[in-house]
């Protein structure tokens, strides 16, 4: 098997000619040199291979067929790469043996693998010579291609051939810098994959996470860490267009990564660390508004302006709070289309994969152990916090259902490591629990941030418009603090419901 360590990413059109004679500094760059690729990739019709993470692909380059099986990234950045020659361009599952497709590699599998869609490049590969590292620099322009749609490609991938990954990441940002390149931590697999199934530019969920019971505690924090990462940064695209499930799903990332950052604590270091939360919350609050609104206008304000009670003042506040969602939207594209936001990807990528993240000289010992005390630590909290909800100030609140949320979060990281009957049902009722108790708290947060918007608006209206905003605020404001009134009992019930774990 060999060890594949890279780097993709997107960059302008206009940009790529520029970087077949890159200028680094610290770094000497060889003659380029250019190949065509055809690439066939191949799976089920219901992708049993990307649901165990694998890819399998023939290659063309114009004198051999290869194949190759790739798996998805380990703990420590690198993904697997198994490669063979081929006679022709027909698949040889024959060859897998050694490789994770091997127990997959059933008769039955081999009838159903087909062609699932094919990319077609123009490579300029230019190896680039640090003191201590190799590293070669691929540009690609092309395109992939599934039944009657094709995306074009245009990109480039650094590999590292040997060395540090210090080096790796140092030439990162100055490519960045030079070309506006952006990390892309999805493959050519996954963006083909997107392609076979029409889908483009939509919100992106976040993926499963699989944890080996082997691994120690400072493993699993890279795979849920960089699990996250993928999350928010593969909804870029319908951030910038608009979308508001796309930029919810990016703050879900977001704050899945920042809870990861919170579990793994105490074995994380403080110095490198702070850099990181600091980044992501500025994307966080960058992000916040636009979701926020277009939820306050959807199912608050939408109503109140056809309510013919309300008149012009329904339409007056329907008026100010789309201009405010828009203005939101406009602020979130900004944001991640700047250089900070570039710059976050790879710093943020850098830190989960580096050893000095970890401060713990064992790496926190082994997950499950780890997993284990975690989650009786916290849950411990919470129920003791819980017992005064009906004590605690907004504020306060919002504090427990963080606290809440982040043990729904452990719960999925951790999932994996719990295969008993017993253990799988404590923990689906946990995390129902949780939910109630997220979306109780989560409602009555909503209604604070909802008052506060509201009265805003009603204060700074124009004189002539004054009374009818004012009237069509408190008429919105009243019908939603009668929905949440019952919430508190329920956030309440919900908490002492919690069982010991």
């Amino acid at each position: 098997m060999a060890a594949e360590t890279e780097l993709k990413f997107r960059v302008p059109p206009r940009k790529l000619k520029a970087l077949e004679k890159p200028r680094i500094a610290g770094s000497k760059s060889g003659e380029p040199s250019g190949s065509d690729l055809l690439s066939t990739y191949f799976d089920t019709g219901k992708y049993k291979l990307k649901r165990h993470g694998l890819t399998l692909r023939v290659r063309w380059d114009g004198h051999d067929h290869v194949q190759t099986i790739k798996s998805g990234a380990g703990p420590r950045f690198e993904r697997g790469e198994w490669e063979t020659g081929l006679a022709d361009g027909s698949l040889d599952l024959d060859k897998a043996e050694g490789t994770p497709l091997e127990s997959l590699a059933s008769g039955r599998l081999r009838r159903k693998l087909k062609p699932v869609f094919e990319t077609s490049v123009r490579r300029i590969t230019v190896p680039l010579r640090t003191k201590r590292s190799e590293i070669e620099l691929a540009i690609d322009r092309g395109q992939a291609t599934a039944g009657h749609r094709s995306r074009p490609i245009q990109e480039i991938e650094l590999e590292l051939k040997r060395g540090r990954l210090l080096d790796l990441f140092r030439i990162a940002r100055e490519l960045e810098r030079r070309s506006d390149a952006e990390l892309d931590l999805c493959s050519k697999a996954d963006r083909g994959y997107e392609l076979a199934g029409g889908e483009q530019h939509v919100a992106v969920s976040a993926g499963s996470i699989v944890l080996d019971r082997a691994c120690t505690a400072g493993e699993a924090f890279r795979v849920i860490a960089r699990s996250a990462l993928r999350h928010f940064s593969s909804n870029v695209d319908a951030v910038r267009e608009g979308h508001p499930e796309g930029i919810h799903q990016m703050r879900v990332g977001l704050r899945r990564l920042r809870a990861t950052i919170s579990l793994f604590s105490r074995i994380l270091s403080k110095t490198s660390t702070e850099d990181v939360k600091a980044e992501l919350k500025w994307l966080t609050s960058a992000l916040g508004p636009a979701p926020e609104l277009d939820v306050f206008v959807k199912e608050e304000i939408e109503p109140a302006a056809h309510d013919v009670l309300l008149r012009r003042g329904g339409r007056a506040i329907r008026q100010e709070f789309s201009g405010r969602r828009d203005q939101a939207f406009a602020q979130a594209r900004q944001a991640v289309d700047s250089p900070r936001y570039r710059n976050l990807l790879i710093d943020t990528l850098q830190w989960i994969a580096t050893n000095q993240t970890i401060a713990a000289v064992d790496e926190g010992g082994p997950i499950g152990k780890f997993a284990v005390a975690l989650l009786h630590r916290r849950i411990k909290k919470l129920r003791r916090d819980g017992r005064y909800l009906d004590q605690l100030s907004a504020r306060q609140r919002h504090k427990v259902r963080i606290r809440a949320k982040k043990i729904r979060y452990a719960l999925d990281f951790f999932e994996s490591l719990f295969d008993g009957n017993r253990e799988r049902k404590l923990l689906a009722r946990l995390s129902r629990h949780l939910k109630r108790i997220q979306d109780a708290l989560g409602s009555l947060n909503d209604f604070v941030a909802h008052r506060k918007l509201a009265v805003d608006a009603a204060l700074k209206a124009p004189h002539r418009k004054e009374r009818a905003r004012a009237f069509a605020s408190g008429v919105v404001l009243g019908r939603e603090e009668q929905t949440v009134k019952p919430l508190m009992k329920i956030a309440a019930k919900e908490v002492r419901g919690l069982a010991k774990f």
